[in-house]
């Protein structure tokens, strides 16, 4: 009786984690697919599911704002690496202007330069416990960037060339 017990208690262990991680892909999944018709604004309990996909895509996680220069010019390269692999790289550009500057700013700076990736905008005043849940290596600089497939994960505090960010995308490849 007792193993009964113990099996049944960890099939519904596992069927609830299983569950668990299905809602977070759709709302991942969901939130991607707003990100293609409009740039949302979303905090980062919202961004966190993007953080954390489990499959065989690549994931390029990049933080920037219209503001910082070495972001603005390092943009092209993700735009680039994006279209060089498609369907086994996902670029997200989170931007980290201020929610107030999305209509004024944010739109029209990624028409104007034609971005295709999908854009966020991170709404979220709590800097100090979301950052170290993206790395405890981040203090906070921008431009930075989360590489990820499934749990190698690597994070960069820095600005990229296109050389640069290509040789490190391919450790993931």
């Amino acid at each position: 009786m007792t193993k009964l017990y113990f099996f049944i208690f960890g099939t519904c262990f596992l069927l609830m984690g299983c569950v668990s991680n299905e809602q977070t892909d759709l709302k991942a999944q969901a939130l991607l697919e707003t990100a293609k018709d409009e740039i949302p604004i979303v905090n980062y309990e919202e961004l966190a599911p993007l953080l954390k996909q489990q499959n065989d895509t690549t994931y390029v996680i990049n933080f920037w704002a219209t503001w910082c220069k070495p972001c603005v010019q390092e943009l092209p390269y993700f735009e680039t690496i994006g279209s060089r692999y498609p369907g086994k790289v996902k670029v997200i550009l989170v931007s980290l202007d201020m929610p107030q500057l999305l209509e004024k700013q944010v739109i029209p700076f990624v028409k104007k330069n034609k971005i295709q990736s999908d854009v966020l905008l991170l709404d979220d005043p709590d800097a100090n416990g979301w950052i170290n849940k993206v790395s405890t290596r981040w203090s906070g600089s921008i431009p930075a960037t989360l590489i990820y497939r499934g749990t190698d994960r690597t994070f960069y505090e820095q600005s990229f060339t296109y050389k640069e960010l290509n040789e490190e995308l391919t450790k993931f490849l």
